[in-house]
C-alpha cells in the first residue's frame, strides 16, 4: 500500500487535471511551470546520465502488520556522475517556504567529492518555468568545477537587460525587473535556512547584514501571493545565474497546456500546430 506523503504534491506530477489544447505562450517568466516541472527536470538530468534515488520513509502503526506498513514516498535525489553536483526534488517533505511558497527543487553543489558539504545551494518553488531550471542545470552539469566562482554581478543583470528588463533605478547594480514590474532579480541578503558555505552565514551577529545572494521572484498583484520564488546561495557563482536569468527573461514562447491564474490574462497565446 503506498500513498503520498501530502496528496495535493504529488511526486510526478506529470500529468495536469484534464487535457487542454496546447498553446505558445509568453512572456515565459509568467508562464507557470505547466504542472511538469519534476518531469520537465529530472528528464534532461537522466539524458546527461545523472542517477536517481528516491529516499522513502515508512510508517507503520501500533499493533499493525509488517505487510501493512504504509510506504511514504518522499524526496527524489539526482546526482550528477561525479558526485559534485546534485539536485533534489524536496516537494513532498516541504521543509521550509520560500516568498510563502513551498520549495520544489533544491541544487547544491560541493568542490571535493570527499566532503559531506555542499559549497551551495539554490532554491526552486512550483510555478518557475521548468525549461528556466532546465538551462540551469545544464549549465551545472558542463562546469568542470562548479564550486569556483566565475565572473562578476554584471553577468546576470547584463543576461537580463539584453532581453529588456530595466535596471533597479534605486539600486542599478544589484537588480533589475521586467519591463511590467512583476518578475524582480535582486542581489541581496539571503534569507533564513539557505545553505551555504560563506562562513559569514555562520557568525553574522543578529544585528548584522549577512552574505549577499541572488533572489528572483513573480508578483503578479502588488502583497498578493508570488508566482514563484528562486532564491541562490551566496556562494553559487554569478555566471551560473547568469543563465538562470538569461533563460528567465528570453523572449521565445513556451509550450502550455496549464496557465497560472494568477498571470492569465497578461499573457500572449498562440495556438500550437
Amino acid at each position: 500500500m503506498e500513498a503520498p506523503l501530502h496528496p495535493d504534491f504529488p511526486l510526478d506530477p506529470s500529468a495536469p487535471n484534464s487535457a487542454q489544447a496546447a498553446s505558445w505562450v509568453g512572456p515565459r517568466h509568467l508562464a507557470g511551470d505547466d504542472g511538469r516541472l519534476y518531469d520537465a527536470v529530472a528528464d534532461m538530468l537522466a539524458s546527461l546520465g545523472w542517477t536517481s534515488l528516491t529516499i522513502v520513509r515508512g510508517r507503520q502503526e501500533m499493533d499493525e502488520a509488517p505487510e501493512d506498513r504504509q510506504v511514504l514516498r518522499s524526496t527524489v535525489l539526482h546526482i550528477s556522475p561525479d558526485t559534485l553536483r546534485w539536485a533534489q526534488w524536496v516537494l513532498a517533505d516541504e521543509p521550509f517556504h520560500l516568498g510563502e511558497l513551498p520549495i520544489a527543487w533544491q541544487v547544491s553543489a560541493r568542490a571535493d567529492p570527499s566532503s559531506p558539504l555542499a559549497q551551495w545551494s539554490a532554491y526552486f518553488t512550483p510555478d518557475l518555468p521548468g525549461e528556466v531550471l532546465v538551462d540551469f542545470l545544464v549549465a551545472l552539469d558542463a562546469r568542470d568545477q562548479p564550486a569556483v566562482p566565475l565572473g562578476g554581478a554584471e553577468l546576470v543583470l547584463d543576461a537580463v537587460t539584453a532581453h529588456g528588463w530595466l535596471r533597479d533605478i534605486d539600486q542599478p547594480g544589484a537588480g533589475a525587473m521586467d519591463p511590467t514590474f512583476v518578475s524582480h532579480l535582486s542581489l541581496g541578503e539571503v534569507p533564513p535556512l539557505i545553505q551555504d558555505a560563506d562562513p559569514r552565514a555562520l557568525v553574522a551577529e543578529a544585528d548584522e547584514a549577512g552574505p549577499v545572494g541572488w533572489q528572483a521572484w513573480a508578483e503578479p498583484l502588488l502583497g498578493a501571493p508570488c508566482l514563484w520564488a528562486a532564491s541562490f546561495g551566496a556562494s553559487v557563482p554569478h555566471d551560473l545565474v547568469a543563465v538562470f536569468a538569461g533563460a528567465l527573461s528570453s523572449t521565445a514562447p513556451v509550450l502550455r497546456r496549464v496557465l497560472p491564474e494568477s498571470t492569465r490574462d497578461r499573457l500572449l497565446r498562440a495556438p500550437a500546430g
